[in-house]
């Protein structure tokens, strides 16, 4: 019995958004064996939802190994047609590395200035943004925030 129980309607979300996903696991003559459940529990933290193919002509055996997933991998079968299986489960929240923290490194930006002529090709320039600017609308670069300065500096200057 798998853990997740959807109701018709969430089933139909995930039939409708699993119609254009094409098979990223493929069960062929050995069955379902360990490296499969691995790779498909590894598709479902990636991906979500998911088809499987399964080569075998026997419909039983597919349905086995339908349900042997869903229940081994806490996930919903959605869909089983002809030797396509569609399997659900959410996509855990992804742990943040301790550096994510920092700030956004440089990036290009291209700023184009039009004429205030008609006819005229407007002026386009490529700029290097850093973390702590912004693009104002007309186009020039701001500090987004004020540069930082000691305590000492702001009492010599007073």
């Amino acid at each position: 019995m798998p853990a997740i129980q959807l109701t018709p309607a969430e089933r139909k979300e995930h039939r409708a958004a699993a119609h254009h996903l094409d098979p990223v696991v493929y069960v062929g003559a050995e069955g379902l064996t360990p490296a499969v459940v691995k790779e498909t529990d590894a598709a479902l933290k990636a991906h979500g939802l998911i088809k499987v193919r399964v080569f075998s002509d026997d419909r039983e055996e597919r349905e086995r190994i339908l349900a042997e997933l869903s229940g081994r991998l806490d996930a919903a079968p959605i869909q089983h047609i002809g030797k396509l299986l569609v399997l659900w489960r959410p996509i855990p929240p992804k742990e943040k590395a301790p550096d994510e923290d920092r700030k956004p490194g440089p990036k290009t930006v291209k700023i184009i200035k039009y004429s205030k002529r008609g006819g005229q090709r407007p002026q386009v320039k490529k700029v290097t943004v850093l973390g702590n600017q912004r693009v104002t609308p007309g186009g020039s670069i701001k500090r987004a925030k004020p540069r930082a300065t000691s305590v000492k500096k702001k009492l010599a200057g007073q």
